[in-house]
């Protein structure tokens, strides 16, 4: 069994239009600190990702957020984070966001968050990596990726076994018991061996 010490949550720089996204992202926050694992982010303190990380912060849990150079003002960095570091591009930051974390989360969010979120997929689908990935699907925000996803598995673009294995969760409270689960009896692919060829067309 594999123990998870920090989530990368993957989430949007505005707060969404529903306040069912910004409550979701206080209690998953919550149930991190509450757990003792550590969050690892995006470093911006505005939209749902400054909400869950300032949630993480009050409930006594540690952040760590990087934030490449050309978003370091244009997300406000998060400055109380207790590791704040700053990349000299998206690359690196995604990679340095895969290397600190146990698992993942997708909560709401946009383009960027879309790409985080199927960037970990495909690494998956490709066996270079065997961490949790999870969609906390609020308010079925993520129903029309999935529809998606299965009419690829359906066209015969993406297997239909892997699809199945896709995780979804509606409510908060249920993430972090399902991250153990997901977790258990899986062997991790080494970070190392991951490299810019890992790209997203295979998917």
């Amino acid at each position: 069994m594999r123990k998870i010490a920090a989530v990368c949550v993957y989430c949007g720089s505005s707060a969404g239009e529903k306040p069912a996204y910004a409550e979701a992202a206080v209690a998953l926050g919550k149930a991190l600190s509450e757990n003792d694992l550590g969050l690892v982010y995006g470093g911006g303190s505005v939209g749902l990702m400054g909400i869950l990380a300032h949630a993480v912060l009050q409930h006594g849990g540690t952040v760590t957020g990087v934030i490449p150079q050309f978003l370091a003002d244009r997300e406000i960095m998060l400055k109380q984070a207790h590791e704040l570091i700053v990349t000299e591009d998206m690359h690196e930051r995604k990679k340095l966001m895969f290397e600190r974390a146990d698992a993942f989360v997708a909560l709401p969010g946009g383009i960027g968050t879309l790409e985080e979120l199927i960037e970990m997929l495909t690494w998956a689908q490709l066996g270079r990596h065997r961490k949790p990935v999870l969609l906390a699907n609020v308010d079925g925000f993520w129903n029309p990726l999935l529809d998606l996803l299965n009419h690829m598995a359906e066209e015969k673009f993406v297997r239909r076994e892997f699809i199945e294995r896709i995780v979804s969760v509606a409510h908060m409270d249920d993430i972090v018991p399902t991250l153990s689960r997901l977790a258990a009896g899986l062997d991790e692919v080494p970070a190392r061996q991951f490299t810019d060829a890992d790209v997203l067309s295979n998917l």
